[in-house]
């Protein structure tokens, strides 16, 4: 499988060939304050606000199907994991695929989250949600730009041994530590996405330096505030997740 990774950089188009090597901007669930979140439709608003890519949320549904919703039950209290596709579909319309939600984001970088937790309800030992995501990327044939990432480092392991090509990462809410890092790189993973609160303003330059020493890209979460946005820039941190993807892109002086 072919796929185009955040660890090439992939710096944006200017005036058709300049390149400038700054931050990705990526959609926290698509443009979610103008379209319902983890939707078609926030993705699609997303591409045209000129985000780079989305992040989005992924479960495996009861009969192995994968579906975009963040949350472990629908908005009716049907747990995905226990219940088919198409019923969770039928009590909740707006809830992709990840089929439909790849296609959406045709050209774009997708950061695809798994969610397999084991403080959730429904979780999976086995992880197949993650060789569901393998597999799905292999029948696309590569033409997909993915990330996978999740909390869980099962997952990601997982992701690893079904299909080394795919990039991988680990999100984390607070530690940013080399020892997570040293982890990763054992591991064979390609980034680190912590939390935004793990890259206060004496430890983000501290943070990017190590990561990028051993291989590993920095792509922060969820980062709205211009200043924030800038001083994470500043940092040299490779991607950053975003409610606000006009807001990041003017704050970089991209719109």
């Amino acid at each position: 499988m072919t796929t185009t990774t955040l660890l090439e950089r992939e710096a944006a188009t200017c005036e058709g060939s300049m390149k400038t090597d700054r931050p990705l901007v990526l959609a926290h669930r698509g443009a979610r304050r103008v379209a319902a979140e983890n939707t078609v439709e926030a993705f699609v608003r997303a591409v045209a606000m000129g985000a780079d890519g989305v992040e989005l949320d992924v479960r495996r549904a009861a009969d192995g199907v994968l579906v975009v919703h963040h949350d472990a039950t629908t908005r009716g209290g049907d747990l995905i994991a226990g219940t088919p596709a198409a019923v969770v579909r039928a009590a909740q319309p707006e809830i992709p695929t990840l089929t439909e939600a790849l296609d959406a984001c045709a050209g774009r970088l997708v950061n695809v989250e798994i969610k397999n937790s084991p403080l959730e309800p429904g979780f999976d030992r086995d992880e197949r949600a993650a060789d569901a995501v393998v597999a799905l990327l292999d029948e696309r044939s590569g033409r997909d730009r993915v990330i996978v990432s999740s909390f869980h480092l099962s997952a990601i392991d997982r992701v690893r041994m079904g299909s080394p090509s795919v990039p991988t990462g680990l999100l984390t809410v607070t530690r940013a530590d080399v020892t997570v890092m040293d982890r990763l790189v054992d591991r064979g993973h390609h980034a680190l996405h912590p939390g935004r609160r793990a890259m206060s303003r004496r430890r983000a330059d501290q943070v990017v330096a190590a990561a990028h020493d051993r291989g590993l890209q920095v792509n922060v979460w969820t980062v709205n505030a211009p200043a924030t946005l800038t001083r994470l820039r500043d940092a040299g941190v490779d991607g950053l997740i975003t409610d606000v993807p006009d807001v990041a892109r003017a704050t970089l002086g991209l719109s």
